[in-house]
């Protein structure tokens, strides 16, 4: 996976405003369990989206022989007040060691609550780190405290995401002091075949959120694409250039490089809105599974980019 180079830590969040078109931060505020909401509908809509490659959807579990649609949703809704708890620890703080480590002690507990929703089966660990570390960050972007001199912002919509994603960065570039030695499905899977993973991806700055899935979303929507047809074109859009590590761990370098060069062909052939598409899209799953390999780490970028979404649609119209 090409990524860009790590976010400088020293840049302070809202150091750079002067000489451009600004506004008030409080002009397009949005309280922790707003953050929360968008967070989960997003969670949600991606688990719901149909058909995706391998993946759990509302035709059935896919690759997983331990999740199902009505499980992704009672995960989704338990990370609930998990996303709201890492919206609220973020507010008014700048990014730092300290945060780091209490934004990751309350990701832990927000693991805890998604196994005992899902009965053990691991639904969102992903999600929890890609998509908490980007609520984070909108968190003090569009802060809702009633401060007299709130902090401001670059005017443009844009300007906001990025900046989102700016502040994620910053804050996965520091360690987790209190975390136990790493010894998941994605480390291992990472040290064996040198990619990045999801660590990588927050602390470049979410490239394949900011990078492909928003351009991919917004340029399907702008082509008339239908809503359903354009977010699983973005999902393949991710997948054809993700070092996907959950398609590494199921199924090695086989499974990585039938999931991208299978992404590439459906996109080729037209997308998931024509025939031609959906027919290379079954031959794509077709070949997943066969490999019993699934695209998770994709699927939560997908859910991150929506989440970049809502932002932008907040922050376009001010709300």
């Amino acid at each position: 996976m090409a990524l860009h180079h790590a976010i400088p830590l020293e840049a302070g969040p809202f150091q750079r405003a002067q000489g451009r078109g600004l506004y008030r931060a409080n002009d397009a505020r949005l309280p922790h369990a707003t953050l929360a909401r968008f967070a989960v509908e997003s969670l949600i809509e991606e688990a719901q989206l149909t058909p995706k490659p391998a993946l759990v959807d509302a035709r059935g579990s896919g690759a997983h022989r331990d999740l199902n649609l009505p499980l992704m949703l009672r995960s989704a809704r338990a990370l609930e007040p998990t996303f709201a708890a890492l919206a609220r620890a973020a507010r008014g703080r700048l990014p730092s060691a300290t945060l780091r480590a209490e934004l990751a002690q309350i990701g832990r507990t927000g693991e805890q609550d998604m196994m005992c929703a899902t009965d053990g089966s691991n639904a969102h660990r992903g999600a929890i780190w890609i998509v908490g570390l980007l609520v984070a960050g909108a968190s003090i972007v569009f802060d809702d405290s009633l401060s007299s001199t709130p902090p401001v912002l670059p005017s443009h919509p844009q300007s906001h995401v990025s900046r989102v994603c700016e502040l994620g960065a910053q804050i996965a570039c520091f360690p987790d002091r209190f975390a136990a030695p790493a010894d998941s499905h994605g480390e291992r899977v990472r040290q064996r075949f040198n990619v990045g993973g999801a660590r990588q991806e927050a602390q470049d700055g979410f490239p394949h959120v900011i990078g492909i899935g928003l351009p991919a979303l917004h340029a399907a929507r702008a082509q008339g694409i239908g809503e359903n047809a354009a977010r699983v074109d973005t999902l393949l859009s991710i997948m054809a250039s993700l070092d996907d590590t959950c398609l590494l761990h199921r199924a090695g370098l086989d499974g990585l490089r039938a999931g991208q060069r299978g992404a590439r062909a459906v996109l080729a052939a037209g997308g998931a809105s024509t025939a031609a598409g959906r027919a290379a899209l079954d031959a794509l799953e077709t070949a997943l599974l066969s490999l019993n390999a699934s695209p998770g780490g994709a699927a939560d970028l997908l859910a991150a980019t929506l989440f970049i979404d809502k932002l932008a649609h907040h922050a376009a119209s001010g709300s």
